[in-house]
């Protein structure tokens, strides 16, 4: 594309987006959002307040301020499901919920991923 045609792309590009935003500054809705956020901003400012602090007081289940927000988080986290691997070779168990236990990387190092998850004894909630 020449640069030519390209400014006259972006020039009309320009023009309908102006277009959208004269429309969009006529519409009642959004005065009326932007009024109601001025006056939420005023009101958090002379009570000393913060959005996250506004969001807790109205909705107490969504908190999401440090330490509570990760704690219910993962309460709702279903469990991993422990792994029991055997090594058929030293008759070795470890038993895992992750997969980044020191003794099963190693494994997997030496033997190979396929021939360690061959190990797999179990699976248990």
């Amino acid at each position: 594309m020449s640069l030519l045609n390209e400014y006259i792309q972006k020039e009309q590009q320009l023009k309908q987006l102006q277009e959208d935003l004269q429309r969009l500054e006529g519409d009642q809705r959004l005065k009326s959002e932007l009024e109601f956020k001025a006056k939420l901003e005023a009101l958090m400012n002379e009570f000393g307040k913060r959005p996250a602090d506004v969001i807790a007081l109205l909705d107490p289940a969504n908190d999401q301020r440090g330490t509570k927000a990760s704690a219910g988080n993962n309460a709702n986290r279903r469990k991993r499901r422990l792994k029991i691997y055997k090594n058929p070779k030293t008759g070795e168990v470890i038993e895992t919920r992750g997969g980044n236990h020191k003794g099963l990387r190693s494994w997997k190092d030496e033997y190979g991923d396929e021939a360690v998850e061959s190990w797999l004894e179990s699976m248990e909630d």
